[in-house]
């Protein structure tokens, strides 16, 4: 089956163009909810009127703090029709992040959790803003935040200062303006800005247009052969760009489900994947490692997961193809700027070329190796750092320093390295800030993980360099092995030395538990933590 490519080039244009030709197709599962498009609609466009009536139009930001819940896909839609972006914040923020995000995001209204897990959003909130308590739901006046006026807490039937969701709601029944605000948004328009942290000591707003969104999310979903039979699940969360950016127009610009988890965890995700029986896996390694090892694993039958997106070594996709038994899994490449993905396998690619390169660039998207310091292109087959045209970020939010950092004369540089191979695909090699530079020498860490994790004994390895008063660098690396074998550094030494450059070959080894490596709220490995644990633990020299 073909998918067509929408005629909407605005998310909100989006969803009206599939409830007017698909309305009873499935849309959304979160929880016990489960909507077809036509209710899907029905409720966007119900909060879409009580955010108008509160006075937000085009431009005008709208802070969204939620988990993986259905009010987040309704709150980003009723956003989109409006033409007014979407600031989303991460449920991992503490009370300094949420107060910078909305500071800077400068939202007129915030929609919000009152809690999530540990954190305590409307507490955090009212600390901030004092003034809250005092202020009649929607009349908000604070020192600290000047722009924002409403506030909805979602969870909440009623609380000072904030409209509970079914107040909110009632503020636009009968608002008969919705059509008109909604034909002014433009593919241009921003749609989202997605925080993220990166070389900046505060995160960076990134900016999402609509037409790209849709434009770049449906190639993506071309490459994975989604149709509107697919049912996506999806533990990752909204707010990132791998969920909202990403897999969202993926899949509803081919008109599938997206099955919501709201927070992961591998019993219940294995129990709904197989009850929804999803067939598009969006997750890290760690993820599946995690449903791989569960004690329910061997019981459950996942028999419909198809395809999906990851990143990681080809060690990692294999172990998540055994996890899903998703034999048509795609590795990608990109960043939130390049509204996720830019380059992204074919699920129908051999193995092969999945396990070790992050495929062709998408439709729209060029993607070039440029020497680093001369920024002059590089030939197929160079490392160098990789810079995209086409798709990429209209700016970062009230930032144009950034702009002019991170782009070249139209050019977006990414910060990684990685080469362009002679048959055009994409092959990431690490973080160019990751470059190992011992005795004046460089050396990329992938290129030392890979010839690592050729040992039989070695689950997972992570190469970082630590500061040495010789060198000034010296590669170290943090290493799993198999259960019940030796932790050998002298062999493992050797091994490399068959294998490397004498430079390249580590010198100092630390044996961890999957458990002790530090990571980020991905799930990805947190090198500077590991730096600087590795940096800290002399005594895990290998060589000494």
């Amino acid at each position: 089956m073909t998918t067509t490519r929408p005629q909407s080039r605005t998310l909100g244009d989006l969803l009206d163009e599939l409830a007017a030709t698909t309305p009873q197709a499935p849309a959304l599962v979160s929880g016990a909810e489960r909507l077809d498009v036509a209710a899907l609609k029905a409720r966007t466009d119900d909060f879409a009127r009580a955010l108008l009536a509160r006075g937000i139009g085009r431009g005008d930001r709208v802070a969204l703090l939620c988990s993986n819940r259905s009010e987040w896909v309704v709150a980003a839609l009723a956003a989109a029709k409006l033409g007014a972006p979407v600031a989303a914040i991460s449920t991992f923020s503490t009370p300094r992040e949420l107060a910078y995000a909305l500071r800077h995001s400068e939202a007129r209204a915030l929609i919000m959790l009152s809690t999530f897990r540990d954190r305590h959003f409307l507490q955090a909130l009212g600390e901030l803003c004092p003034e809250l308590a005092r202020c009649p739901p929607g009349a908000l006046q604070s020192a600290a935040l000047p722009a924002l006026r409403t506030v909805v807490v979602l969870d909440r039937l009623a609380t000072p200062g904030a409209f509970g969701p079914t107040e909110f709601l009632a503020c636009g029944a009968g608002l008969a303006a919705l059509e008109k605000a909604q034909a002014a948004v433009t593919p241009d328009d921003i749609c989202f800005i997605l925080y993220t942290s990166g070389s900046t000591a505060a995160p960076k707003g990134v900016t999402l247009a609509h037409g790209p969104l849709l434009a770049n999310g449906f190639d993506i979903g071309e490459r994975q052969h989604l149709t509107a039979e697919d049912r996506l699940w999806l533990a990752v969360p909204l707010f990132w760009s791998f969920g909202s950016a990403n897999a969202m127009p993926a899949i509803m610009t081919h008109g599938g489900c997206m099955v919501l988890q709201e927070a992961f965890e591998p019993g219940a995700a294995l129990a709904l994947i197989e009850r929804e029986r999803c067939s598009v896996y969006y997750g890290m390694a760690n993820m599946a490692r995690a449903l791989l090892e569960h004690p329910d694993h061997p019981g459950r039958r996942l028999g419909a997961m198809r395809t999906g997106l990851t990143i990681g070594p080809p060690e990692d996709i294999t172990l998540t193809i055994e996890a899903l038994g998703a034999a048509e899994l795609c590795t990608v490449y990109g960043s939130t700027e390049t509204y996720g993905n830019c380059a992204v396998t074919d699920a129908h690619d051999p193995l092969e070329l999945r396990l070790v390169t992050q495929g062709l660039p998408l439709p729209g998207m060029t993607v070039r190796a440029v020497d680093p310091a001369t920024r002059a292109p590089l030939p197929p087959g160079e490392i160098g750092e990789l810079a995209v045209r086409g798709y990429t970020t209209p700016g970062y939010f009230r930032a144009p320093e950034l702009d002019a950092e991170a782009f070249d004369k139209g050019w977006f540089l990414t910060g990684d390295l990685g080469s362009i191979e002679p048959n055009g695909r994409v092959r990431f090699r690490g973080r160019l800030k990751e470059m190992i530079k011992t005795g004046g020498v460089n050396v990329a860490p992938l290129e030392v993980e890979h010839v690592l994790l050729q040992h039989p004994d070695i689950v997972q390895a992570h190469v970082v360099g630590v500061p040495d008063r010789l060198k000034g660098e010296i590669v170290a690396a943090a290493v799993e092995m198999r259960s019940g074998t030796e932790h050998d550094a002298a062999a493992i030494t050797a091994f490399c030395r068959e294998r490397l450059a004498s430079y390249k070959v580590p010198t100092r080894f630390a044996f961890r538990a999957a458990s002790e490596f530090p990571r980020t709220p991905t799930g990805k490995i947190h090198k500077p933590g590991l730096r600087q644990e590795l940096a800290q633990d002399p005594a895990s020299d290998g060589t000494s």
